[in-house]
């Protein structure tokens, strides 16, 4: 017990560890507030080097049996419904990242980590268990839970998410930061799809302050809706039913084409985007962040999953590496991953204000631009992202065939 690792956390970024860190036949206990291990959201993006960590993770069949495979990432002007360009994601994309690009339902995904960790002994998985803190001292660190009792390790990983308790005491740097954008999800049978806009794509219309996201998920039974608006929001919701026609107001100004995606949208829940600066102290002592815990992002590259698995690579990797030194472990994997995550933290911002909501002449520069590019500009412009794993340093990185 005293070798084992303690994970505050049951998200994708807390059981992808736990899994990476018993393929390296570390034990390892996972704290989870909720009482069930379950996962809230529709769908997930997944470049391919979420297929690299899948791999890594042991857990490549599995993910690959449950994803769609789309055809192109297509880019559509919300005021003209004209076509801006589109990125094929065919066989030469595969060929130049050794992966594919695929979407995904996030329940489809965490039961992947979740049946993994069920079934592997080296996995201790606790429900009802938040943790609120802890106390380390040369030998090992406790995780200290809401009804007062301790869990003991020789490490602690705080991926307890945007509002992490581990991360007030590592970097206590307050609130997260309000991004004034508010994302509206929503989820519909593909038979309520408009059926011209049935594409085998992730579609994203950008538009003025606003933009709409739609794709198809679980074998094609569902599409997928994320529609943004940036309303200058200025308090954190998260999960918040929401009528209909408050998603609709914010898309009045949208070509017809686009808008009626909204029409076909039912049970909308909204969430108010938050994110964080880069921080570039994720360690005290025997404890760590990973994923949103340590770099929450807005969602504009699509990786805030990735970035998360990724995590579990590096800090297995590092913790293998080690020859069982937990500090060294954790300061190492904090390099490994800081700049390169730093680097999505803040182009996930630029992201939203050049390419997703610019206006007028912003927006027809973007237009040109975006145009002018060929699929092989394309795939270089994303070989650092892409072609990338856990396993590589901070903003570099070279495609892996077969990685």
């Amino acid at each position: 017990m005293s070798g084992r690792i303690v994970i505050a956390g049951g998200g994708i970024g807390g059981l992808a560890t736990a899994i990476g860190l018993a393929r390296k036949g570390v034990a390892s206990v996972v704290l989870e507030k909720s009482r069930q291990f379950s996962e809230i959201g529709a769908g997930i993006q997944l470049g391919p080097n979420a297929f690299h960590a899948f791999d890594y993770l042991g857990v490549g069949d599995q993910a690959r049996d449950m994803a769609v495979y789309i055809d192109n990432l297509r880019l559509m002007d919300a005021l003209s419904g004209a076509e801006i360009t589109r990125i094929p994601l065919d066989a030469a994309f595969r060929e130049r990242f050794g992966n594919p690009y695929a979407v995904v339902h996030r329940g489809d995904l965490y039961g992947v980590f979740l049946r993994a960790c069920q079934a592997h002994d080296l996995v201790d998985l606790r429900n009802g268990a938040e943790v609120t803190d802890y106390a380390q001292d040369g030998t090992g660190v406790a995780a200290i839970l809401r009804d007062g009792s301790r869990v003991s390790g020789a490490a602690l990983i705080g991926a307890d998410g945007l509002w992490s308790n581990i991360r007030k005491r590592v970097i206590g740097d307050g609130a997260p930061r309000v991004s004034g954008h508010t994302t509206y999800r929503s989820v519909i049978p593909v038979e309520d799809m408009p059926e011209d806009l049935r594409w085998n794509a992730a579609t994203l219309w950008a538009g003025p302050k606003c933009h709409i996201v739609h794709y198809p998920l679980s074998g094609w039974k569902f599409f997928n809706l994320v529609v943004t608006y940036h309303n200058d929001a200025p308090e954190p919701v998260a999960g918040q039913p929401v009528s209909h026609d408050e998603v609709r107001k914010g898309f009045e100004h949208v070509a017809p084409v686009a808008r009626q995606v909204i029409d076909k949208g039912r049970d909308w829940k909204l969430w108010v985007l938050c994110d964080r600066d880069p921080a570039m102290n994720w360690v005290d002592g025997r404890v760590a962040l990973l994923g949103d815990a340590a770099h929450p992002q807005l969602q504009y590259f699509a990786q805030g999953a990735c970035m998360a698995m990724e995590d579990a690579v590096a800090l297995a990797h590092q913790v293998e590496a080690s020859g069982g030194d937990r500090e060294r472990a954790l300061w190492a994997y904090q390099d490994m991953r800081r700049l390169r995550t730093a680097r999505i933290q803040l182009q996930s911002r630029e992201i939203g204000t050049h390419i997703y909501h610019p206006a007028g002449a912003h927006a027809e520069l973007r237009n040109a631009i975006m145009r002018a590019r060929t699929p092989q500009d394309w795939y270089d412009s994303v070989d650092w992202l892409y072609g990338a794993t856990g396993l590589d340093g901070a903003v570099t990185g070279g495609a892996r065939k077969g990685a």
